[in-house]
């Protein structure tokens, strides 16, 4: 048995491959957050509709985290390579129809099909490298894998500048396609697992229930606040509807076999805390990668390019971290490695709550770098303790749950910090008589497009610019609220790790 267990790895799994295929699967998932952010601007400018542009981001966000759980369950019954490839295809089909897109809410719709196929690309592909390495060499390589973002996050930027200048915004989608064809390829061609073959209870109601409870609260989330009341009718019906469904979740887990969330894994106390991190680390992630670009291309009055450039930073600073963070973990332990990461998001909250226009990108390239470093040194730390801490049958939903919780607070944070932002642009206005020139929340489209900016009057430009200026403000203010959360939590950490492995 013994022998039978190590032939796959030894004689038919080609790690360097596998980690390369892996590597490209998890860069073409990064890349889209980056890409689509600095092309923003230019798909509003398009299509209209700057009301509607934190769903753009919610859309493939809720998707994403609602299936990252099933996606993650799935692997541990029916092996990692199929459930990857079925996500990585419907991902292309999303990719595809998202550059074919003609109005704002057929791009929500194709965005809604994309993460419905990423969920599986993030949680599935660190999972893998879980399972081919030991925990000594695990360090190292999810060092690599954050080295991943880091190329996404420098190269999505630069990239999506550039298609937006100088061919279109369409194929800031499109690009995905070569890449998750390859991706598929190196799977199927060098990674073999040795599945034990057994009938297995697929836990269809929980999948279901988790769906509902999520969705619901997501929705809410986005709409309410901007568009519809707190109290309205509404709301009130999906915060209701999803209390209910998490509810009866929990109930369907505890009687399921094999249930979708095996809630013993939270039992664990640097689980906990790890997955608590995630949540709140997600919302500031959110907050800075969704609205920089527009303060520094509708306030600062810069270029695409140079709006990717303050975002690029964050993403050099977490791959540098994230490599430094594999050995701090084997030298000093995780817990200290992941202070480190708690006081470098509160520098960079700060950097961001004294951001001024005057400031310029480089202040914001600055704050972006310093949250890069804490997440680079939390989100390594918090994935070789996890998947140390728990046995193969358990390692793709523990890993799965992680990226939830981060996913999750990606999504509340767009839902939340958009709502933010919407009802301070919006307050502004009307406190500075801006309401009786008929102005909305789509008025902030004229800023990001230069022509239209050009033909401002003076007077209109500056209240614009100061609305979306003090409203970002706001978001940033929480953003650091956020930060202080996350070192929190990092404090409640256990001081000795636990192992399976």
């Amino acid at each position: 048995m013994g022998q039978a267990e190590q032939k796959p790895v030894k004689k038919e799994t080609k790690r360097p491959y596998v980690l390369a295929t892996v590597m490209l699967a998890m860069f073409m998932g990064a890349v889209e957050g980056t890409i689509v952010s600095t092309a923003m601007p230019a798909i509003v400018g398009d299509l209209g509709g700057f009301a509607l542009y934190s769903w753009v981001f919610s859309a493939y966000l809720l998707m994403n985290a609602v299936t990252v759980l099933i996606y993650g369950k799935l692997s541990d019954l029916f092996g990692r390579k199929p459930i990857l490839t079925f996500g990585i295809i419907v991902f292309l089909i999303g990719s595809i129809l998202s550059g074919t897109a003609e109005t704002m809410e057929m791009l929500i719709l194709y965005r809604f099909i994309q993460g419905f196929g990423a969920g599986a690309v993030m949680p599935i592909a660190t999972t893998i490298v879980g399972d081919i390495y030991s925990r000594e060499e695990r360090a190292k390589v999810q060092g690599y894998l954050s080295s991943v973002w880091g190329i996404s996050a420098v190269s999505g930027p630069a990239l999506g500048g550039l298609l937006v200048e100088y061919a279109s915004w369409r194929y800031v989608f499109w690009i995905n396609v070569p890449l998750g064809i390859l991706a598929i390829a190196g799977l199927w061609l060098y990674l073999h697992e040795n599945i034990e073959k057994k009938k297995h209870k697929v836990d269809y109601p929980g999948a279901i229930l988790l769906t509902i409870s999520i969705s619901s609260l997501m929705i809410v989330l986005v709409e309410a606040g901007a568009n519809w009341a707190w109290t309205s009718p509404k709301t009130i019906g999906l915060i209701s509807l999803s209390v209910l469904g998490f509810i009866f979740f929990i109930l369907q887990e505890k009687r399921a076999e094999e249930p979708m969330m095996p809630f013993n894994i939270w039992r664990e106390q640097s689980i906990f805390i790890a997955n608590m991190t995630s949540l709140t680390t997600g919302v500031m992630l959110i907050g800075i990668s969704s609205f920089l670009p527009a303060f520094v291309q509708g306030v600062m009055e810069r270029s695409p390019i140079v709006a990717g450039f303050t975002l690029t930073a964050m993403s050099i600073g977490w791959p540098i971290a994230s490599a430094a963070s594999g050995r701090l973990l084997l030298s000093i332990g995780y817990r200290k490695t992941s202070l480190f990461g708690g006081a470098s998001l509160i520098l960079g909250s700060i950097l961001f709550v004294t951001l001024t226009p005057e400031a310029g990108p480089l202040w914001a390239a600055a704050g972006s770098f310093f949250v890069g470093v804490g997440m680079g040194l939390t989100s390594t730390a918090f994935i070789v303790s996890i998947q140390s801490t728990v046995a193969w049958q358990q390692r793709g939903i523990a890993t799965a749950a992680n990226m939830f919780m981060r996913n999750l607070g990606n999504t509340v944070g767009a839902a939340l910090l958009g709502g933010v932002l919407n009802s301070s642009i919006l307050s502004y206005m009307k406190k500075h008589g801006a309401e009786d020139q008929d102005l909305s929340i789509d008025a902030a489209n004229v800023l990001l497009n230069e022509a239209q900016r050009q033909k401002l009057s003076a007077g209109m430009k500056t209240i614009l610019q100061d609305a979306l200026t003090n409203a970002l403000h706001s978001v940033y203010i929480v953003v650091f609220i956020f930060a202080v959360v996350s070192l929190l939590f990092i404090l409640f950490l256990p001081k000795e790790e636990k192992t399976a492995d």
